[in-house]
């Protein structure tokens, strides 16, 4: 499975934005002079906000390319069907719900097969969640104190289109997020952008 592996809070500062969510990734921003600080062309401005959004859902650019295809062809706005379907990723589902530290610690809990859907083993990531859907974490899983203490302990309080049992271990995707709700900062039109001007 192709990931982002390279460092987080350098990737932060790189694009100036604090896209992996950890309190101290912009510790440092400011120090040198970062890419998003210089003045960029029509063309860098949109290749930088593409760069963010991938980076907020650690997104391979293949994958990512698929994602924007499918939302153009939707029915819906495009940005909001991109950021829709980004969101709705099981990966970012368990993150959101509060089982994770992290985008990457999330997902690597869904590689090793911790979380069941719908009462039924899934380890794809990118598996997509539909509203009603509930994601638990499995029995055995329970007992892990690192899984025990993210759940209890969370870092990040779950958005309003997300419920979570946190005495059962289970989340749901309650309803369809609006585009002001996902707590991301992004001018998702540059984006769009971006890709239309490719296709």
């Amino acid at each position: 499975m192709a990931r982002m592996r390279g460092p987080r809070f350098k990737q932060c500062r790189r694009l100036d934005l604090n896209v992996c969510g950890h309190p101290k990734a912009m510790k440092r921003a400011g120090n040198g002079q970062s890419r998003a600080a210089k003045k960029l062309s029509s063309y860098g401005t949109q290749l930088l906000e593409k760069q963010r959004l991938r980076g907020y859902y650690e997104v391979m650019e293949k994958q990512f390319r698929r994602y924007v295809g499918d939302a153009m062809n939707s029915k819906e706005q495009t940005g909001h069907a991109l950021v829709k379907r980004l969101e709705t990723r099981l990966d970012n589902m368990v993150y959101r719900m509060g089982f994770a530290s992290s985008i990457r610690q999330a997902r690597q809990m869904v590689v090793h097969g911790h979380f069941l859907v719908n009462n039924k083993k899934v380890d794809i990531p990118s598996y997509d969640i539909s509203v009603g859907d509930h994601i638990q974490l499995r029995e055995k899983s329970r007992q892990n104190e690192m899984f025990k203490d993210n759940i209890i302990n969370r870092s990040i309080s779950s958005p309003a289109y997300v419920s979570v049992d946190e005495a059962q271990f289970e989340g749901e995707l309650i309803r369809v997020p609006e585009m002001d709700e996902i707590p991301i900062e992004i001018d998702v039109h540059l984006v769009v952008e971006y890709y239309s001007k490719l296709s």
